[in-house]
């Protein structure tokens, strides 16, 4: 069991049905005063129960005899002090210092449960809550401001944690490193999250970092709203926005549905049904170009010879000449044609195509944004995908209810602690 490490020697056992209870005492005695430092006398022993790793699938529980001692030094103002057990446990813990570890490494690289590690040490879910809390608390403390050191791109975005019935409470701003998928040295890591997914919980996180993090950032990436480019353009004012491509062909695409839908009203009198032209090419609409089969194409065709569905045909040109810019090999080509497409949705889009104008306008809006992707090509890829890790996270314990307790699991979850949890 290792229990020599800690500094104890093992005195006797017990099993039962439920767990297995290990007797010991420390090795070397100490009997220096925690207060004044000077050696105590002797006084009686007390137990103390800690529960340790679980061994062959049972928990532990060591019972520790802990000498106590009386303080001589008459101007010390404690009487009676408890021996420091160290490597053992913390002061007034009820478990060991590597159970710490031991709940840190379930949870960050076993993804379990805390009501599974519950099981397997004895102990309620609480107790696990508040180890797994505390330790990660302790860890971040630990490591300080270093943990920020050498960040230059950040990823931002919106994350729900609680059911839709919270509303706008439900909701907390993902801040993400993106530097090392920059720099091609590894994944990205969740630096932290805050309530809320407005300008002011952005700018506020930012607010309060310290000015070496700001001065640092170079690049932040994020998708279409607004908010966060307020806040970006406030607290870093030298660092590029880069709207992701993702969204951008998202927009594009939403644009297309509205009028495909639109288009399909207005010809057919009735939402899509089986057999209705448009309604059976909307997902070929959705699809690269290229990636098209010969039947695909020939559908598209068929759809494209009826003039009614001239708009359909124009919002689509635009949808795929926007992810071929993205898809081009050569960065400054790329850049060249979808400058030439935010050009032309400024300034020649019919009234007939308002959707495909209100896109324009977008574009526009956030032309520099939208155009800094072919200068950095950062993507908001990374960012995504460790949302989509969150929601897995989320599932995996049935939901959460309190956001700090979501705040230090997300962290251990996302945040690339492994490193750290060697430190406790």
């Amino acid at each position: 069991m290792r229990t020599i490490e800690l500094g104890v020697t093992i005195t006797d056992a017990a099993v039962d049905e439920k767990q297995t209870t290990i007797f010991c005492r420390p090795v070397v005695r100490d009997p220096r005063c925690p207060d004044c430092g000077r050696d105590g006398a002797y006084r009686d022993t007390v137990v103390r129960p800690l529960t340790d790793l679980p061994v062959a699938g049972y928990p532990l529980v060591l019972q520790v005899a802990v000498p106590r001692y009386r303080c001589l030094t008459a101007a010390c103002g404690r009487m009676v002090f408890n021996q420091d057990l160290g490597k053992l446990a913390a002061p007034r813990s009820s478990t060991t210092r590597r159970c710490a570890r031991y709940v840190l490494r379930r949870l960050i690289n076993d993804r379990t449960t805390i009501s599974a590690i519950a099981a397997e040490l004895g102990v309620s879910w609480h107790t696990v809550s508040t180890i797994a809390m505390q330790a990660t608390a302790a860890l971040i403390e630990a490591h300080g401001a270093a943990r920020l050191d050498g960040v230059r791109v950040i990823g931002v975005d919106e994350h729900r944690w609680a059911p839709r019935r919270r509303g706008t409470e439900g909701f907390v701003t993902l801040i993400i490193d993106l530097t090392p998928v920059d720099d091609g040295t590894g994944p990205a890591r969740l630096l932290d999250l805050v309530a809320g997914r407005s300008a002011a919980a952005l700018a506020t996180w930012l607010a309060e970092q310290p000015p070496a993090f700001r001065d640092q950032v170079e690049v932040i990436a994020m998708d279409g709203f607004g908010g966060y480019k307020t806040a970006a353009t406030d607290e870093l004012p030298e660092a590029t926005a880069v709207m992701d491509p993702f969204h951008v062909v998202a927009l594009a695409g939403a644009k297309l549905d509205l009028i495909r839908q639109r288009i399909q009203q207005a010809t057919c009198g009735h939402r899509g049904r089986t057999g209705d032209p448009l309604y059976g090419v909307r997902r070929t609409l959705r699809t690269r170009f290229p990636l098209l089969t010969s039947r695909q194409q020939t559908r598209l065709e068929a759809v494209f010879a009826d003039d009614n569905h001239l708009a359909v045909q124009v919002t689509w040109s635009v949808y795929q000449r926007i992810i071929a810019a993205y898809g081009h090999p050569d960065r400054r080509r790329g850049k060249t044609m979808m400058i030439a497409i935010i050009d032309s949705l400024r300034r020649g889009v019919p009234e007939a195509l308002e959707e495909l104008a209100q896109l324009g306008r977008t574009l526009h809006r956030r032309r520099h944004d939208v155009l800094a992707f072919f200068d950095h090509h950062t993507s908001n890829g990374p960012t995504e995908a460790i949302n989509g890790r969150l929601e897995a996270l989320r599932r995996n314990a049935l939901g959460f209810r309190n956001l700090a307790h979501y705040r230090w699991r997300s962290l251990l979850h996302s945040g690339a602690l492994h490193a750290l949890v060697n430190a406790l």
